[in-house]
């Protein structure tokens, strides 16, 4: 049975699972839907099309499926759906989609720090830390677990790779692939995130061989393509290697330098 605070506002419309605790001064629109098990603590803002999964906590003032700052935006039918056991600290706002991909996907298993923002169509995985006031602007990818340290602030249609470290404070235009550390001003390559791959479990040998392919993209003054051919010839493949040639080769902004 769901815990709802007599303060708070549930459109008749609304669809709340199991075992919730919605806190005083919530509101949840009609269109939208709550799995079970979630804590909504007081002044929790869920608007038409959030679609909320399983064991989520969002705190005060988390404001989630409002409508696009895209001046295209027309009113269109979209969604935001998130999945299950995600942290959503005070403030966090993540909009709906737009006619783009009709929806804005949050994985599961992330902490989204304090006043944090997502935007429109944004595809957002699972096990991603994302720091205080970060913002995504619209359709930014995120991989897996990720981190994105705070008042980091990412261009439209940009991707962030699985396993980077990104630095507080820094602006991006441009893709950042897998496995490495991202910063400085403007934002270059500063290297590979080794400390977070030893703790994700990653072999010694795994990362000598992401390593090798980093010294081909960033260090041996080859393009993007001549890159990619030397990682091929000279790096044993696995699925770390193809991930990395999967994302250079397909980066539409470019990556990072």
């Amino acid at each position: 049975m769901a815990k709802i605070s007599p303060l708070a506002f549930i459109d008749p419309e609304a669809k709340i699972g199991e075992n919730c605790e919605i806190g005083p001064f919530c509101f949840i629109d009609k269109n939208v839907t709550v799995g079970d098990n979630n804590v909504l603590m007081n002044s929790v803002t869920l608007l038409s099309g959030t679609r909320l999964g399983n064991g989520n906590t969002l705190f005060p003032g988390a404001v989630i499926g409002a409508i696009p700052q895209d001046l295209k935006f027309k009113g269109e039918d979209s969604v935001v759906e998130i999945g299950d056991n995600n942290k959503i600290r005070e403030n966090v706002t993540i909009h709906r989609g737009t006619a783009s991909k009709g929806k804005t996907i949050v994985g599961s298993n992330n902490l989204i720090m304090e006043n944090a923002h997502i935007a429109h169509d944004c595809v957002f995985g699972s096990g991603i830390i994302m720091g205080n006031s970060t913002k995504l602007a619209g359709e930014v990818i995120v991989d897996d677990n990720a981190i994105i340290s705070a008042v980091v602030l990412v261009h439209q249609f940009c991707r962030i790779g699985g396993y980077v470290m990104v630095q507080g404070g820094t602006r991006t235009s441009k893709d950042i692939p897998p496995f490495v550390i991202a910063g400085r001003e403007p934002v270059a390559f500063a290297g590979l995130n080794i400390i977070g791959l030893r703790r994700r479990g990653f072999s010694r040998e795994t990362i000598d061989s992401i390593a090798h392919a980093y010294r081909l993209i960033y260090q041996c003054n080859l393009t993007v393509n001549e890159a990619i051919d030397a990682i091929k010839n000279e790096v044993p493949m696995s699925k770390e290697i193809e991930y990395i040639i999967e994302f250079v080769s397909g980066s539409q902004r470019g990556i990072i330098r």
